[in-house]
């Protein structure tokens, strides 16, 4: 059975419900004028999230609202390239980075070159299977292309393994490892289901959070990124980014932003496995 894909359905519903000018320069003229306050006289963007019920958890109302009416700023959320395409699971992702556009933010999309080898436990019953480094690649361009015909050019695409591949298991312990804490690691709830589940849970996904925590670090250093976005079953991984940002760079103003899970009937998310 083919797995529902997003690339052809969401990019009509852009432009049709969420009213997405086709060209750069009517984009950029209508996010100038959302920017400034014209859309609901406010100009802010988390509000209008709320409104749409697109909010789960925050690392701060107030002070996320205030950052995002100061000025642009750069706002990413993750896709890991597990299939060909993008599916329902990433829906709202898009929809939450979509409204963040539309008030004159800047959208990064961030693909999992790197912690799709490994795999996110967050939300998974079991280890998920590993995908060879051709599919991976493969499956990167194929969700990298389908986000551009989505959310047109201005889409931002970064891949984690640009940093990571380089980087020794050795270096990353003493570049990372050596602020994280186990006992907060272990507190997570995606670690905390998995740990006393029958199945346990390998170090590997034991230490994916590290490694999206990195991801923010890295982001926040060099790209000026200073929110990010994820479902409800990303708030661990979130806030281990923000925790790092703390103690690697000393830095305070690194927000984040959950929304709900798209869930089918049995309470189960929508994604490419949903095991």
């Amino acid at each position: 059975v083919r797995r529902p894909t997003l690339a052809a359905m969401a990019s009509k519903a852009c432009r049709i419900r969420w009213m997405m000018p086709r060209t750069r320069v009517e984009r950029k003229a209508r996010h100038s004028r959302v920017f400034s306050g014209t859309q609901d006289g406010t100009g802010d963007v988390l509000k209008t999230l709320q409104m749409r019920g697109l909010v789960e958890t925050t690392t701060g109302d107030e002070a996320l609202q205030l950052h995002c009416k100061e000025k642009r700023v750069r706002v990413y959320c993750g896709f890991d390239p597990t299939a060909d395409s993008l599916h329902l699971g990433n829906l709202l992702g898009i929809v939450v980075l979509s409204w963040f556009q539309r008030y004159g933010h800047e959208p990064v999309a961030l693909m999992g070159g790197a912690t799709g080898r490994v795999g996110d436990p967050s939300g998974k019953s079991m280890e998920r299977p590993l995908l060879d480094e051709e599919e991976l690649e493969s499956n990167i361009e194929s969700i990298g292309n389908a986000l551009n015909r989505i959310m047109g050019r201005e889409v931002k695409l970064v891949n984690n393994l640009d940093w990571f591949g380089d980087m020794g298991f050795l270096e990353f312990l003493r570049k990372v490892g050596r602020y994280a804490r186990i006992g907060t690691m272990t507190a997570k709830d995606s670690v905390k289901s998995r740990i006393n589940s029958e199945q346990g849970m390998s170090f590997a996904e034991f230490s994916y959070q590290l490694l999206q925590g990195y991801d923010f670090v890295h982001l926040m250093k060099n790209e000026d990124v200073t929110v990010q976005i994820g479902g409800s079953d990303q708030w661990g991984n979130i806030t281990a980014g923000t925790d790092l940002i703390r103690k690697m760079l000393r830095r305070e103003g690194a927000h984040g932003l959950t929304f709900p899970l798209l869930v089918g009937s049995d309470g189960k998310k929508y994604g490419c496995l949903l095991a």
